[in-house]
């Protein structure tokens, strides 16, 4: 027994111990985040837009004010019209035109938007309606492309740009050292990552546009938004190596994997996501990447500007992170440099 522990201590040491003991915790918070996130979808504060006249509107409003749990968030609008114009531009999920001279309502919805948010809005609608003895017809105002069934496709393509873009950063951190051994070899580095992005983005791009059909709209947006996702994660991943080494390939496969995807509002957008994936989804690059992605895709590129000000923040946090690690590396420091990128 003695020789076999001294085998087994010199087999396994405490650093392997270590990571093996991190790596299931990192499965099971793969589980956790996932099941955590999308085992049971609930709207919360789902916007909904009143159209009726104004004699009727307070009291629509008041209605789905009354929703329980906070599902609906109502809001009044003057005319159809605007409606459709503020769904398009993505300030609410769907709009309830109320018809004050017959039976049947119609309920505005988008679901390029989200399909499972369309459909909460028309069994809320419903059920409203239902015990007014009134009925509801959809209108879909932004349908979802033919090759694009579900509406996923936004979701799993910047799914696969952030797995690009942790992967190539994880590469060249074992083959080449967790740290860059100079300011130089760390622009070299970030070059060469970069040159990947614009080669992923625009693979991506082309695959879901032209080559699939899944995703309409540009493919010269669809391939800015995808190679400022791939650097925005690969850098980050870099980062993380420069700081903790090897176990920083593990962190980044934490908050792009384990936190990124279930809650970048692909399945389920956020009202439908309990409150602590709600609450950061839009502020990872997955999150913004699907948000800039769909609205690309689909919303004629409205409300653009905080996905890519997020992506570009993971950018830039990234680089400087990488910088300031090589500039402050003390001589012979544990976290490897390498020599050749």
């Amino acid at each position: 027994m003695p020789g076999f522990i001294s085998e087994l201590k010199d087999a396994v040491t405490g650093r392997t111990a270590a990571l093996v003991i991190g790596t299931l915790l990192l499965q099971l918070g793969f589980i956790a985040s996932y099941v955590g996130a999308l085992h049971h979808p609930t709207p919360h504060r789902l916007s909904i837009g009143v159209v009726a006249p104004p004699q009727l509107q307070p009291r629509v409003i008041g209605a789905l004010s009354q929703v329980p749990n906070d599902a609906v968030k109502p809001v009044a609008v003057a005319d159809q019209a605007t409606a459709v114009d503020r769904i398009k531009d993505q300030k609410i999920y769907a709009a309830l035109v109320v018809d004050p001279t017959g039976t049947q309502d119609t309920l505005l919805v988008a679901n390029a938007r989200g399909t499972a948010a369309a459909t909460a809005a028309e069994q809320i609608v419903t059920a409203l309606d239902q015990g007014q003895g009134r009925t509801v017809r959809v209108e879909d105002v932004v349908p979802l492309a033919p090759g694009d069934g579900k509406g996923l496709s936004s979701f799993y393509l910047v799914v696969g740009w952030c797995v690009g873009g942790y992967l190539v950063a994880s590469i060249l951190g074992i083959s080449a050292g967790a740290r860059p051994a100079n300011r130089r070899r760390a622009l070299i580095r970030t070059g060469a990552l970069a040159l990947y992005s614009i080669a992923a983005g625009l693979g991506g791009a082309v695959i879901t546009g032209p080559v699939l059909n899944a995703l309409p709209g540009s493919v010269a947006g669809l391939w800015g938004v995808g190679s400022l996702v791939v650097f925005a994660v690969g850098a980050s991943t870099m980062a993380l190596q420069c700081l903790f080494g090897i176990a920083g390939i593990g962190l980044a496969v934490l908050v792009f994997v384990v936190l990124g995807n279930p809650s970048a509002g692909g399945v389920y957008p956020p009202p439908l996501l309990p409150p602590f994936w709600r609450a950061i989804g839009a502020w990872l690059p997955n999150g913004a990447g699907t948000d800039a992605t769909r609205s690309v895709a689909y919303f004629g590129a409205t409300n653009l500007t905080v996905p890519l000000l997020v992506l570009a923040a993971w950018a830039v946090a990234g680089l400087a992170v990488t910088l300031a690690a090589v500039a402050l590396r003390p001589a012979g420091g544990a976290v490897p440099s390498d020599d050749t990128a």
